[in-house]
């Protein structure tokens, strides 16, 4: 777009001029000298204003210059919506003149002569007179020349004595401006800025003042802005941007009007005459028609003006077609200079009509749009011109293509933006149902300026077919033959033929420079937008073109980068490889890349590239003639070239073993060009993964292993010593050993090295050979090749001697599984056992044992893993001092690196493992892992695992009864003084003794022994935990058996029962809150292997769930005592006499009233009142004896077996009820000792029988 004319593609922006402020004037500069004579001269006669709010305003209006935004119809990034292109002034403005003058020499006609615009074909002094259509000057005259809106600005101030004077000088100064526009004819837009030099609020009539102003100068009320003073610059460009807001309206209707104007002058029908006629050449007139193209095209740029596209769009439409018809350029000549001028407007319209198509957003029609000028002016260039067939047509396609690529680079399209990789727009709605071709879509710049790259070799190859006659200049050819191909040659915005490619070579069209920056334009684009493959196609053709012009680093920078990160090498594009490669090793030759010339040499060896005649292919004189300060140091990267050594490797065997050698084999095949030069490789690295990590052969002429040949297969075996070297990975530790051997190394074309290995296995595990270094060392350089080893790349071939081979059919023959060394070392526990129990002290104890013949160096790990594994100590005999574990991770406790010392052969160690004893059950595995060395075999690790299982279970389980007994001691009494702590005395004492309610409870426990062995239970008791308001005793009352001397034998799942009597009373009477007991069975027990071994008793305590005593609700207890009757005469054996006693507990602060019923029965006679009541106080309790005589049951006659439990005892269910009379509540009796619960309800009590020896 460079190459039009100023202006003639710029877009149609409203033009807003500032003026009354200092500054460097950017006004005017367009207005050409022939004019500036005539120009209307618009000056204000008040100061420019200097201050900081002023420039700083205008620079803030400045900075809303629209001229470099985007072209498209989005909102901007500011979010405002108005546009204008902004020029300042200073006191003085120059506006182009409305009428131009007669020019000098011409004769005034009789009649008056009626003047027109200096820009008008039809006034003499215009380069159109008299049958031109428009031309650029015009677009400039509204576009930077004639202003919208002119912004004044002037100065408020506050003084009252200078007030009236200075507001006067403003309207003054105004209204002059206005008359001065109005005189010329222009309908400039006249705003007003006023800069207070103190607040409104403190000048005097501010308001009425600026009222006056206004009025006294006729200006809208939208166009008076008041700035105060003091602003800050946020406020400042606050105020600017509702200045352009305000304004941008009013510039619209100042271009509608115009566009008005434009329509109703062509709606007249008439051709205007010219000032003077024409009486020189054609003495030919514009046209009617040429006059409506141009008030079609002035309608057009003055819709752009007020952003109206699609009326844009419809009058370029109509002027187009206007242009290109019958009655305007196709009655133009080719030859006359009308014919370039109506081909330039041709395609500024279509210019702007693809503007207004991407405004909105309509991609696929502005595409379509850009073919169609095209074609339709090839079609009148081949039909009216000089023919498509010349270079000045190819330089007008070339350009045609920049211009769309400047045209949606300017548009700024979102979806084409590099960061969405979008290399093409969908069609848009309105061209859904049409069948577009992919050439009709709108592609990102970069395809448009490969296009025009393309267009601009077809232009060079054409000027250079130019032949020597038309490339001389016209001083130097005969006039005649200047006459002949003056209408050859398409010339349109393009030089002549001696200018474009001139014979003496001085000079001319730099072709390749602009083609240069084509193609650098188009493969920036393809590359941000990942097209890797077009964008090195086009590097490739942007370095045959820096080639062409000797730009030899320039080749090197462009070329560098693909040539090491080529795609085409992996896609087997030979041609291309061989064509950069060659291109960038001539331009590194010739800037002295050393490194980068032998690389080039090393890849040009492969015998696929093409052979190049009357070449060395000697990589010793790649560097003849390159000057090089230093010795080159080259590193190729695997698949940075495509080398002409192939390399493979093969184990022979799937599995070997720590210990062992196993076969391998190494081939390096030389694929060079036949009739090159040798290639000595120094030596050779294979490097592996796993338990082997290097192989290194070195070269040597002469070596003594046995050679075969056989053809071009070299077979030879190779011994392997092993070296210690410091290691250079920072992820090893120490020294690596790298086993080295020397064989010959020297490449022959076509030959391929068998190396046979015996490599020997260290370390379990799996080995894989990954890669391999390929090192050439010589007084010119030194170059090393990495190449990386991958599966099934190779044929798996496997020599068994120079001339036969065998196929390995492994799936991955470069891994080989090493198996570990079958271990002679024993893990032995001496003290194990099936099962552990919690809370005692488990002392492991194990040997190993060496069964090897040899001595051995052994080091120790134990590892312990399970839920919260604890830790634990090693002790070895025989070395004194503990180590102690260390928890890795929750689940995992260990030791490693214990030293076992040197084991000789048929000896062993001990160590012992013990823990603290562990309170819950669990199961843990204990792993012992021992990592030994052979004194012969140093450098191979030889392991031996053994696990256990350990197993920790509770030795005993246990449940519980809580029976509540009568306490025998006498309650205390909220009526008796004596019952009340005497706080002072128990202070001055230093204790306190409890007067709370007691009561006596029963604790019957019955544990099982869950241990697989016999176990001696030394003692059992309880641990009672109450609060510091309750004191309780508690007493052993019963084990069953009866304690032995060592403790009691249990057996395993066998019962045993234990009895504790608790009594438990409160501080104080007052308390009446329950009591939690918090119990523990505590049984001391030992192993019966342990009292042999004198070791300590073990302490298991069971937790007992939680009693709650002294309840408050009533309660009542029933115990019974036997008596039995002297014989009497009518009872000679006696008679067993029970004697019932209730007792009724009222813990409350209530006083209440019981009855008692005791219903007669079958089983027995009693003595005591039937019915009773019984009133209790608060804390108090009574009780009610009744006597019981039983009767003996009667066994029915045949029942020979009788009633269970008839010759102990048997059972009687006494009918007593004991009733809350107030709440009407049954409350339950509480049996105690010798009685028992009723499965149906109530109680029973238990009735002895007396032998015949108690008789």
């Amino acid at each position: 777009m460079d190459e039009y004319p100023s202006g003639s593609l710029d877009p149609s922006i409203p033009l807003l001029v500032t003026l009354g402020v200092s500054g460097v004037s950017t006004h005017g500069k367009e207005l050409s000298a022939a004019l500036r004579d005539q120009a209307v001269l618009v000056r204000s006669a008040a100061a420019a204003l200097d201050s900081e709010q002023a420039i700083g305003l205008r620079r803030f209006i400045q900075d809303h210059d629209a001229s470099k935004l985007p072209w498209t119809g989005r909102e901007p990034p500011s979010g405002t919506r108005y546009r204008f292109r902004v020029r300042s002034a200073e006191r003085l403005m120059l506006l182009p003149p409305r009428r131009a003058t007669l020019p000098d020499g011409i004769d005034p006609p009789s009649s008056p002569a009626v003047l027109h615009s200096p820009f008008s074909p039809l006034s003499p002094i215009s380069p159109l007179y008299p049958d031109g259509l428009i031309d650029t000057q015009w677009l400039q005259k509204h576009q930077v020349l004639v202003p919208c809106v002119l912004l004044c600005f002037y100065t408020l101030v506050s003084d009252p004595t200078q007030a009236t004077l200075r507001d006067n000088q403003i309207k003054t100064d105004i209204s002059n401006i206005r008359a001065v526009l109005n005189q010329s004819g222009y309908k400039t837009r006249i705003a007003v800025v006023l800069l207070a030099d103190q607040s409104a609020s403190s000048i005097e009539g501010a308001q009425e003042r600026l009222e006056t102003i206004r009025k006294g100068c006729g200006i809208d009320a939208k166009c008076l802005f008041l700035v105060p003073p003091n602003e800050s610059p946020e406020e400042l460009e606050r105020m600017a941007e509702n200045m352009l807001a305000t304004l941008y309206p009013v510039a619209i209707e100042y271009y509608r009007d115009l566009g008005r104007h434009a329509r109703k002058k062509r709606s007249r029908g008439v051709a205007p005459q010219p000032t003077i006629p024409p009486t020189s050449g054609t003495s030919q007139t514009l046209s009617l028609a040429g006059w409506n193209f141009r008030y079609d095209f002035k309608s057009a740029v003055f819709a752009e003006f007020r952003v109206e596209s699609d009326n844009a769009l419809r009058s370029y439409d109509q002027a187009y077609e206007g242009l290109l018809s019958s009655e305007l350029l196709e009655v133009i000549p080719s030859w006359s200079p009308r014919w370039n001028e109506a081909r330039f407007l041709a395609d500024v319209i279509a210019v702007r009509s693809i503007s207004c198509l991407l405004w909105g957003d309509q991609h696929s029609r502005a595409v379509r749009r850009w073919r169609a000028h095209r074609d339709r002016m090839a079609e009148l260039i081949d039909r009216r011109g000089r023919g498509t067939n010349n270079y000045g047509w190819k330089a007008w396609e070339a350009r045609w293509a920049l211009v769309m690529a400047n045209l949606v680079d300017r548009a700024d399209i979102t979806d084409l933006a590099p960061s969405t990789h979008t290399l093409f727009l969908p069609p848009e709605k309105s061209t859904m149902g049409e069948r577009l071709q992919p050439w009709e879509l709108l592609h990102h710049t970069g395809y448009w300026y490969r296009l025009a790259a393309k267009h601009l070799h077809s232009r060079r190859a054409f000027a250079r077919a130019i032949p020597d006659d038309d490339r001389k200049p016209p001083s130097s050819s005969p006039a005649s033959h200047v006459a002949s191909k003056a209408f050859t040659y398409d010339t349109y915005m393009c030089p002549e033929p001696y200018e474009e490619y001139p014979l003496d070579g001085d000079g001319g069209v730099d072709h390749g420079s602009i083609i240069i920056s084509c193609l650098i334009r188009a493969r920036s684009e393809f590359l941000k937008r990942q097209q890797v493959r077009l964008g090195a196609e086009l590097s490739l053709e942007c370095a045959r073109e820096l080639a062409m012009a000797n730009d030899w680093q320039s080749i090197v920078e462009l070329l560098r980068p693909l040539w090491k990160d080529m795609p085409f090498r992996a896609e087997g594009w030979l041609q291309i490889m061989e064509e950069l490669s060659w291109i960038l090793r001539g331009a590194a030759a010739m800037v002295g890349e050393a490194s980068l010339v032998v690389a080039i040499d090393w890849e040009l060896l492969n015998r696929g590239f093409t052979k190049r005649a009357n070449w060395p292919y000697d990589l010793s004189k790649s560097l003849d003639g390159i000057s090089v300060k230093a010795k080159p140091q080259i590193h190729i990267d695997d698949g940075q070239t495509l080398s002409f050594v192939s390399t493979s490797f093969l184990f022979r065997e799937e599995e070997g073993k720590a210990g062992q050698s196993v076969d391998g084999q190494l081939t390096i095949k030389s694929n060079a060009h036949p009739g090159s030069a040798p290639v000595t490789l120094s030596s050779v690295q294979i490097q592996f993964n796993g338990c082997l990590k290097r192989v290194s052969l070195d070269h040597a002429d002469d070596v003594d292993s046995a050679v075969q040949k056989h053809g071009a297969v070299v077979f030879s075996a190779v011994t392997l010593e092993p070296t210690s070297n410091a290691s250079d990975d920072p992820d090893e530790e120490g020294e690596v050993i790298t086993l080295q051997g020397v064989t010959n190394l020297t490449l022959v074309p076509g030959q391929t090295i068998v190396i046979g290995l015996q490599i020997p296995l260290r370390q379990p595990g799996t080995t894989k050979a990954e890669s391999l270094t390929l090192d050439v060392k010589s007084d010119a350089f030194d170059l090393d090749q990495y190449q990386s080893f991958q599966p099934g790349s190779g044929a798996n071939l496997w020599y068994l001697s120079a001339s036969r081979t065998r196929r390995v059919t492994r799936a991955n023959p470069l891994a080989i599984g090493v198996l570990p060394r079958p271990p002679q070392m024993e893990i032995v526990g001496l003290t194990w056992k099936e099962q552990y129990y919690t809370d005692e002290e488990i002392k492991l104890e194990f040997e190993v044992v060496n069964e090897e013949d040899v001595e051995a160096v052994a080091k120790l790990d134990v590892t312990l893993r399970g839920e919260e594994a604890p830790q634990f100590a090693v002790e070895l005999p025989a070395k004194p001092g503990e180590a102690t574990s260390v928890a890795a991770t929750a689940n995992e406790s260990k030791l490693t690196g214990l030293s076992l010392g040197a084991i000789a052969s048929s000896k062993s160690i001990t160590a012992l493992v013990s823990f603290a004893p562990i309170s819950r059950s669990s199961q843990y595995d204990l792993t012992l892992k021992v990592v030994y060395y052979l004194s012969t075999n140093p450098g191979t690790p030889i392991t031996q695992t053994t696990s256990f299982q350990l197993n920790i279970v509770n030795p005993f389980e246990a449940n519980y009864d809580l029976l509540p007994r009568i306490n025998p001691d006498a309650w205390p009494s909220v009526f008796d003084p004596d019952s009340v702590r005497d706080l002072a005395a128990e202070e001055e004492a230093g204790f306190s003794l409890p007067k709370g309610v007691s009561q006596t409870w029963c604790l019957v426990t019955r544990y099982a022994s869950f241990a697989s062995e016999d176990l001696r239970v030394l003692d059992v008791d309880v641990d009672v935990q109450t609060p510091a308001s309750v004191r309780c005793r508690s007493t052993k009352k019963l084990v069953e058996p009866a304690k032995q001397e060592q403790g009691w034998l249990v057996k395993p799942r066998t019962i045993k029962e234990a009895s504790f009597d608790i009594v438990a009373q409160k501080s104080s009477v007052d308390d009446r809150t329950p009591v939690t007991l918090d119990v523990s069975l505590v049984i001391k027990w030992t192993r019966l292997d342990d009292e042999k071994k004198s070791q300590g008793t073990n302490t298991t305590t069971l937790p007992v769930p939680r009693f709650v005593i002294f309840g408050t609700e009533p309660r009542v207890l029933a115990s019974v005592s036997h008596v039995r009757l002297p014989p009497s005469k009518g009872n000679p054996r006696g008679e067993l006499l029970l004697a019932l006693s209730v007792m009724i507990e009222n813990a409350s602060n209530h006083f209440l009233t019981f009855g008692l019923t005791m219903e007669p029965s079958d089983e027995f006679a009693f003595s005591g009142a039937k019915k009773t009541t019984v009133h209790l106080l608060p804390v108090s309790r009574r009780s009610v004896t009744y006597r019981i005589l039983p009767l003996p049951p009667r066994v029915p006659e045949g029942d020979d077996e009788g009633r269970e439990g008839d010759e102990e005892g048997y059972w009687i269910k006494p009918g007593l009820v004991v009733r809350d009379k107030y709440f009407q509540k049954t409350l339950r009796v509480i049996p105690t000792e010798g009685m028992k619960v009723d499965k149906d309800g109530g109680f029973l009590v238990w009735v002895p029988r007396f032998s015949e020896e108690e008789e």
